[in-house]
This record gives structure tokens, sequence and C-alpha cells, in this order.
């Protein structure tokens, strides 16, 4: 077994995934055979990260294991190097099953040697924008650049999608010129005057907001002082593995009379991406945290990417750290500190702390990278050098700055700048080079003076680098503390993934309900509250947490059972006449928003002579333990104190029940019914959109728990239309993201896709945990 993982982890797995890997005999065997092949072919040389990539997805999702030499051989000798091109050709070997293979036309489906020059993509591109050109003009910034970008990759297949996505934002670029302050504008929406009873609930909200209770201590209370044993402001030396220099103490001084001593947090989400569950655990701990002590949180975006980087982003980001109740202090960008970091990098070229290099990413990557020949080039070389990387005088890939330390993972010199031609969103075309992560993130921390950088274990590998910069600097130097991250079991979060079952119309969008986005779940009518108190049950421990959508839905229903008003709706409509009831006869019936507590208000729904029930509440043929209508057992009508009984069936000619007609006698003077049941009478038609787990196993990102990989994973049943719903007339005027309780069924939602003409409901979460999902 160990030999296994030492052969795996070679070719770029890590450990756990190597002995994940391990538990699916089939995949285990199907790896170790390709790479085996794979290193006779080579030789000498060993197999790259990029490589190993390729035999891991092939190995992992090939099904006819005679193709398995096959593809190897291709993928070693070059012709398939890319996910698209693996792809087309696990798609053809499995369409042809028959032997011999067709050489020919299996590397012409997979795209072998086709190369797509510059001019081609140049060429392509211009007709798409052309196309375009005056919606383009017309919407600017505005307009759907996803749109571009999915006809030019129809049009460059195996073009690199990188190099076409530069050449459609510089076409952009060249047709509208720079982004003006009205196109980062946000379209204002008018302000609607709230009702007092909205107010009201709002208010009630708000005291909801972030209190869920964790062995009977709020969030706010676990988050206070000593509950996390953290450092207190100006006391960082204080902290296990905080590095002390000369000149600490003074730098801590500064820091204590600029801020007065004052927490300080940040969440610093990158803005290629929708927000997820896992984050609402990172604003509730970063916002929370300032706020149970008296402090500030920025939001700061980490925008030092601008390829993968959208104004739609960063505007879905702010808009969920507001829904979930908080109000940054400051809203900030990386890009704000541009130039102050170019400056310290000239700084820590200056100290020798680090130097230019013109090794290439893939030889980066992987394990036991070998030192770069140019670690001890003469500072004045690199500055030199580093000058010309910011005036444009370099290509991509030709050069790096790199910094001189081995981080606690044992990668050595991580890259603190890289080479991008991607104009930014916020500075245009002023840089050509761009700071990463390792390099900005702690100086960022250091510039705005935050007390306490908190961030998910996954960063405890960076720790040591964080300190090392700012001392490097001799700057202020914060104290990054972390803690578990959130994980859900039966989804995916990863933002490649999300993207992948958008593409494959596996769900509609980022906000599709099925997903666990932030948006998804205001989408689907989750309440916010609901979330805060979700990550106040789970806590702040420092250990991954893992935990089962049913305990996240348990929420909200507490939080729904509150503020939810009920209404009545039938999902699948049973006519019901009521022969002793006049044509012409109309009551009002009054039904209270919350039958606890009737003081919140009510609302008047019609009673007429023909009203609707669920089929399921009816059966010709009495079942034991069966409480609602059959012909030998009348059933009462929820808050119209009538209860009715069946004189006579009417089906269609296929024998199906289309109609019952029924008398009506009062409850007060009949015998008490076994059951009531909901009923609407002239009602609305609206859509109802019913969801399940959009996945069927548990870990559907687990190559043992489901080998095909996530897509294969998924549920047939997650989505279920019903389009002819009714419901009662007292929804007429709901408004998008309003909740309510329909008897009987569930909490519902209105989603956005609703109409002057009809609503259209998302059903949030059942009245009842289904024992079956748990």
């Amino acid at each position: 077994m160990a030999d296994l993982v030492a052969l795996f982890t070679s070719v770029g797995l890590s450990e756990q995934k190597a002995k994940e890997t391990l538990k699916n005999e089939g995949l285990s065997s199907a790896l170790r055979d390709a790479i085996v092949q794979a290193r006779q072919l080579l030789g000498s040389k060993d197999i790259d990260r990029a490589m190993g990539t390729l035999l891991y997805s092939m190995a992992s999702r090939l099904r006819d294991i005679r193709r398995l030499a096959f593809l190897t051989d291709h993928i070693v000798r070059r012709k398939i190097t890319t996910d698209l091109q693996l792809s087309a050709a696990l798609d053809f070997v499995k369409s042809h099953p028959q032997d011999p293979l067709d050489q020919r036309a299996f590397e012409n489906s997979c795209g072998v040697g086709v190369v797509v020059t510059p001019e081609q993509i140049e060429d392509a591109v211009e007709l798409i924008i052309r196309k375009h050109k005056v919606q383009l003009l017309a919407e600017r910034y505005r307009f759907n650049m996803g749109i571009l970008m999915g006809e030019a990759r129809t049009a460059l297949k195996w073009a690199d999608g990188k190099i076409v996505k530069n050449e459609v934002d510089m076409q952009v670029l060249h047709l509208l010129g720079p982004k003006t302050e009205a196109d980062l504008e946000k379209k204002p929406k008018a302000a609607k005057p709230k009702a007092p009873e909205k107010e009201k609930k709002e208010e009630q909200a708000s005291v909801v907001n972030g209190e869920g209770k964790m062995d009977g201590k709020s969030l706010m209370e676990q988050l206070r002082g000593e509950a996390l044993k953290f450092h207190k402001p100006g006391e960082n030396y204080k902290t296990e593995g905080y590095v002390v220099t000369p000149n600490t103490m003074n730098l801590l001084k500064q820091h204590l009379e600029l801020t007065g001593g004052q927490v300080r947090t940040r969440f610093p989400p990158e803005p290629n991406g929708i927000l997820h569950i896992g984050h609402a655990k990172a604003i509730n701990f970063n916002f929370g945290y300032a706020k149970a002590n008296n402090g500030i949180c920025f939001l700061r975006y980490d925008d030092t990417n601008p390829e993968k980087e959208e104004e739609k982003y960063f505007t879905a980001i702010k808009d969920m750290v507001e829904w979930l109740g908080y109000k940054p202090y400051a809203i900030t960008h990386a890009s704000d500190h541009f130039q102050l970091l170019y400056e310290l990098a000239v700084d820590l070229i200056r100290r020798g702390h680090a130097y230019v290099c013109h090794q290439r990413g893939e030889e980066l990557k992987g394990h036991n990278v070998p030192p770069s020949p140019w670690r001890d080039r003469p500072v004045e070389e690199s500055l030199v050098l580093f000058e010309r990387m910011k005036k444009g005088m370099c290509a991509e890939g030709e050069a790096t700055l790199r910094m001189k330390l081995v981080m606690e993972d044992g990668k050595l010199d991580p890259v603190a700048y890289r080479i991008k031609y991607t104009p930014h969103h916020r500075t245009g075309d002023t840089w050509c080079m761009y700071p990463t992560y390792d390099y900005t993130h702690c100086l960022c921390d250091s510039i705005e003076h935050i007390t306490h950088s908190l961030c998910t274990k996954e960063f405890q590998a960076r720790r040591s680098s964080y300190f090392w910069l700012c001392n490097a600097l001799d700057v202020y130097c914060p104290v990054q503390w972390e803690y578990g991250r959130l994980n859900l079991t039966y989804t995916v979060v990863s933002k490649r993934k999300i993207i992948k079952l958008v593409e494959t119309g596996a769900v509609r969008d980022w906000d599709d309900p099925r997903l666990f986005t932030l948006t998804a779940l205001r989408r689907r009518g989750f309440p916010p509250q609901a979330i805060n108190n979700f990550c106040a049950r789970v806590g702040v421990t420092v250990a991954q947490t893992t935990m089962e959508p049913h305990l996240l839905e348990a929420c909200v229903r507490e939080v729904l059972n509150d503020t939810a008003p009920r209404v009545m709706a039938v999902l699948e409509p049973l006519k019901v006449t009521i022969t002793n009831l006049p044509a012409d006869a109309k009551t009002e019936v009054h039904i209270p928003d919350f039958p606890a507590d009737e003081t919140k208000g009510s609302h008047v729904v019609p009673f007429s002579k023909t009203i609707f029930i669920e089929q399921s509440d009816f059966r010709e043929a009495m079942e034991k333990g069966y409480k609602r209508l059959t012909p030998d057992q009348p059933v009462g009508l929820r808050h119209a104190g009538y209860i009715i009984s069946l004189q006579r069936v009417i089906k269609d000619g296929r024998g199906k029940v289309v109609e019952l007609e029924v008398t009506c006698s009062s409850s007060d003077s009949a015998e008490k019914p076994k059951a009531f049941i909901h009923w609407v009478s002239q009602p609305l038609q609206c859509e109802v959109r019913l969801y399940e787990r959009l996945f069927v196993h548990k870990n559907p990102e687990d190559p043992a728990e489901v080998p095909g990989g996530f897509l294969s994973d998924l549920s047939p049943n997650s989505l279920q239309l019903v389009e002819s719903a009714l419901v009662d007339r007292s929804v007429s005027e709901a408004k998008v993201f309003d909740k309510f309780q329909f008897e009987r069924v569930g909490y519902f939602s209105v989603d956005p896709d609703s109409t002057a003409e009809k609503l259209v409901f998302n059903r949030t979460v059942t009245l009842k945990e289904d024992p079956g999902k748990i």
C-alpha cells in the first residue's frame, strides 16, 4: 500500500488523494498500469504534474479498460495535452467499442496536432464582436461577455482558452474604451415604502439574526473575548509562533496609536465566483468577531487576477454580505494598494529577500522542485529586470519575482509577481504584472492594520510566510488565526465544478436553488438569519466540520415557523362541487396568518360552491389508517367551519377521478371528523418547483464513492415542476422572495421568474424533516 501511495504522489496527487484512490480497487489498478506504462515510454524523464493530472483523469473516467494503453500512449507523447482533448478522446472510444480503432478518425475527433494560430483567433473574435457590435455599444460593459466567450470557444474549439479570453477582452476594450464610472455604477432601485407590519418583521428578524445557540451560547457570546483565547490588540507577540524582531514593539506601539486598540478583521474574497455556504461561516466569523468586541470589519476584494474577475462577482459578494445582515466598515480592494505593493517589492529586492527568476510555470509544479539557478543573482540585476517587467518589456511567463523562503508545506521560493497582459477592471492597463496571494494578503492586512487575520485551516501552511514577509519588510505584522472550514454533504461548492454544472445544463446558473451558493439559498427562500443561526450552531471550532443539509434545513424551519404567514395551496387539484349550496353561494373565510398567535393578523379567502382539494386527500376505497375523505368517511375543511361528505364520484373516459360531488354541514353540529384538510376556492394558478438533493451520494467528489465523477452522480429527481398548482388569492400582491407556509404542504418562497400573470414558488423546505434523508 505504501508503495502505491508513493507511486501516486510521484505524479502530483496529494497523499490524502492517493489514499482515497486506493479505496477504489478498479481506479487504483488502472492508474497504476497507466503510470507504469508512462514511465516505460518516458525512460529517464519524470512524469510532470500536468501529465499526471491527465493520467488520473483518464483512469477515473475510462470505462473500457482495453483502451488504457492506447490513451496513455497519446498522453505521454503529448498528442493529448488538455482536459478538453481528453474528454473528446474518452467520448470517441466509448462510442467506438469495435477493434481495430480508426486512428485517424480518433485523432481528428480530439484535435490531435491541431494548431490554432493567433491570426485565426483574432479573425474569429473579430467576427463575433462585429455580430454583437450594436448591442455592445448600447449596453457597454453591462453586456453579458459570457456570450462572446461562449461563441468564441465554439468557433475555436481547440484554441487555448486563456489566449481566446485575452483576445476577446482586448477587442472589447478597443471597441468600448476603458470602463467609465457610469459602467461601474449599479443601476439604482426605486425605494419602496415599507408597510409598518413589514418593518416590524424586519426588526424582529434583526434580533434573531446571528443569535443561534450553540451549547447555550449565542454566536456573539462565542465570539466575545475569552471564548476564543485570541490575543488582545497590540499583544500580537503573545501568540505562539509569532516572530519578534528588534523593531516589533515599536511597530506595535505605532499600530495601537493608529487604531486606539480597536479589534480589526477583514473578509477577503476573490471576486471570481459566487459565495457559498462555507463563506457564510467566514462572514459570520470575521464580521461577528469584530462586532462582538466593538471592532470593525473590512470587506476587501482580493482582486489580483484580472483574467477571472468580473463586475457581477463584486456586486454579488457585497449583496450577500449585506443580505446576511452585516455592514462593512469599508469596502477595499487589493488593487487599492498596487503602487505601494510594488514599492514594497522593490524594497524586498533591495534587502536581498527577492529575485527575478526565469523558470517557467511548468518547471515550478510538482514535488521537489530544484532551486532556481537565478536565486543568487545580484540585487541590482533583479531591480533592473523587475523594472523591465513593470514596463511591459517581458513576455508572459518569461519572468517572475520570487521570495527567498521555504514555506511550511515545503514549497520553495513562492512567486510574488507574475506578468499578465490582461487589463484590470479597476486599474485598466496601468499594470502588466500582478502580485500573488502569498505576497499580497499579509501586506494588505498590515496596511489596513488588521489585528486578527482569520482564515480557514488550509492556509495554515502559509502562516510562517505571512510572518516572514511582514518582518522581512519591517512593517506591522498582524496575527493569522486558522479555523475549520464548513462543508456540507450532498453538494459541491468548487467554482470550477459549479461552472461545469452550469455548462452541462445540470443547473440553470449560480443561483439555481439546488446549489448551496448563497445566491441559490436566497432564491430558494432560506432566510439569512437561519443561515447565521446554523453557523452559530456549528460553532467556531478549529476542526473542519462537515454537516448534513437537514441540520441547516432545521434552522430554516425554526425561523420560517415564526415569520412565514400561512396560506392554502393545492399542488394536485381535484375539483369538488358542494351540491347543497346554491350556485351563487359565496362567503368569506378569515384565516389567521399565524394560528398560534392570531394577534399577528389574518387574511380573507372566498368560499363558494366549487372548491379544490389535493388528489391525495381522497380515496375511493377505505384503507387502514387513512383519515381523509372516502365514500364512507367525511372530512373537515380547515378554517371553513364545514364538514363534507361524498355523494358522487365523476370520472373521465379513462377511469380517472376528475370531480367529486359532496354535501356540506356545519362542523359545530356534526360529529367531529378524523381529519381536516386544506382547500382553495376561486384560486390563482401558479407554478411550483419542488427541490430535492442535487446529488445521490453524500460525497459526490469522492472517487471511492462516485468513481464516475460528480457529474455522474446527479439525481434525476432533484427538480419537479408543478405547472398548474392553485393558491388562494391572498398572495396576489406577493413580491419576489416573500415567504409563506402552504398549510400541510411546506414552506415556499416567491421566485424571481414570477410575472404579473403567474406567480412561481420554490419549495424552501418541507414542513417536517424526511427521516429517509438522515
